[in-house]
């Protein structure tokens, strides 16, 4: 843990002491070497227990590609972010690199922790870099109600959960999750233990979001520049789907019961959100509501508390979080050249940006789960599980993908195919760095087929 940590914090001397001129070639080659040390996790993921470096640090199967996705963000976030900050004077952009590498180093500590509270501690404070990246450096005057909702939605989530964590800690005696794992399950029947099992998920469901509590998560992600987009669509959302895991196993007798009324809710919100990403015309925010449509089939998948829902989940986790931000990173692509999200106004792009156009069909194609790719493996195993839990979810799951489907195609015809406008006229070509950025997200998605182990071998 410590030897990706310790160079994590290491990053913040380096940025300030670096002249100007190699500011952006340095942060992003010094986090590209953090994230290829953070690989050796996976390695160990067909262990049974946790390999732990100290105390209240340690991975284990379930931890580690979430880990590994988080150190992989960080250079594809300052690859990105390069052509959008670099107007501004050099102490901004040493500030905004250094506000995505404290996420980068909270998310370490949140995803690695073996202590609840620790993990709850790190799960805030991942909103405070956050919110100084939407509201400073975000598009447009909405950004400032974009952060107000982002804030006030996780931490009234998050209020119970904390005093949920100290009536646990009260009864057991330990937050641990190292113990807790092998503890008696707790005598739960009382009305009191069931507001507590409430209080134990709603802050992580906020967090993914469910529908009916994901209100803030379009509005974040459409003013939020590329940088904060990535990171709340590929981690900041699986913070919620890994705290379910981690608390669902200490909530048994009760989740068996309490469940359904949210498992109903994310499969109600699958079809809901992906009927309101056909009706969008802001590219961004289809992205966004596609987020809520995805993370629905994971909390569905959690709920239900079976290991295959549970590999599942984990799976469309990592795909859906390097899928979801190449998307996002395809969509600035564009902004930047045509000056508008608005899918009318920039749309036949194919013929000015024809390789570009391969990145977008690929992408779409991932989005709306082509085999073999990971988000087809994790969302059938979800769909599968739900039909043994209850038959009838065939018919909301189903209804779903086609939807998927659906949207993901208007999306890709929308902003590629079609006459291109009189207006657009002058723009700018593509880059290396922007095609190496989009290789760097999808050539791990296909890998991922050849390996899928990697993600799911904690089930073993």
């Amino acid at each position: 843990m410590l030897k990706v940590l310790v160079p994590t914090i290491m990053l913040f001397p380096t940025i300030w002491l670096t002249s100007s001129k190699w500011l952006w070639t340095t942060a992003a080659t010094h986090s590209l070497l953090i994230a290829l040390v953070s690989l050796t996790w996976l390695g160990r993921t067909s262990e049974a227990g946790w390999a732990s470096s100290n105390t209240y640090l340690a991975t284990d199967p379930l931890s580690a590609p979430l880990l590994v996705l988080s150190c992989w963000l960080l250079p594809l976030m300052i690859l990105a972010s390069q052509n959008h900050i670099a107007p501004e004077p050099i102490s901004r952009q040493r500030s905004y690199i250094m506000l995505l590498t404290s996420l980068q180093a909270f998310l370490i500590m949140a995803f690695g922790a073996t202590e609840i509270i620790l993990f709850y501690i790190m799960f805030e404070t991942t909103l405070i870099p956050t919110l100084i990246i939407i509201t400073r450096w975000g598009n447009q005057a909405e950004r400032l109600n974009a952060g107000i909702y982002f804030l006030f939605y996780t931490l009234v989530g998050s209020l119970p959960l904390l005093v949920a964590l100290l009536l646990l800690q009260q009864s057991t005696g330990t937050l641990s999750m190292l113990v807790l794992q092998y503890s008696q399950p707790m005598e739960l029947n009382s009305w009191s233990h069931m507001v507590w099992w409430a209080g134990c998920l709603i802050a992580f469901l906020v967090k993914m979001p469910l529908y009916g509590v994901h209100l803030w998560l379009p509005k974040a992600h459409v003013e939020a520049p590329v940088a904060g987009s990535m990171v709340l669509a590929a981690v900041l959302l699986k913070l919620g789907g890994y705290g379910m895991m981690r608390m669902m196993i200490m909530l048994d007798p009760l989740s068996k019961e309490l469940a359904y009324p949210f498992i109903i809710l994310a499969l109600w919100g699958i079809v809901m959100t992906g009927s309101i990403c056909l009706r969008q015309t802001d590219l961004k925010s289809l992205i966004a509501y596609s987020s809520v449509s995805h993370m629905g089939l994971v909390a569905a998948g959690i709920l239900i508390q079976t290991s295959w829902g549970f590999s599942g989940a984990i799976i469309l986790m990592i795909a859906h979080g390097l899928v979801s931000s190449a998307l996002f990173c395809l969509a600035n692509t564009a902004y930047e050249r045509t000056h508008s999200r608005t899918m009318v106004l920039a749309r036949g792009l194919q013929m000015i940006f024809p390789l570009t156009a391969v990145w977008w069909f690929i992408a779409n194609l991932a989005n709306l789960g082509l085999p073999p790719l990971p988000n087809l493996m994790g969302e059938l195993m979800i769909i599968t599980m739900l039909f043994a839990w209850s038959p009838w979810t065939i018919f909301i799951t189903g209804l779903g993908t086609l939807i998927t489907a659906s949207y993901s195609l208007y999306m890709f015809l929308m902003s590629q195919r079609g006459p291109t406008p009189n207006h657009i006229m002058g723009l700018q070509p593509f880059h290396t760095r922007e095609h190496l950025l989009l290789t760097m997200h999808l050539i791990p998605v296909i890998l991922l087929v050849a390996k899928p182990e990697l993600m799911w071998g904690w089930c073993n």
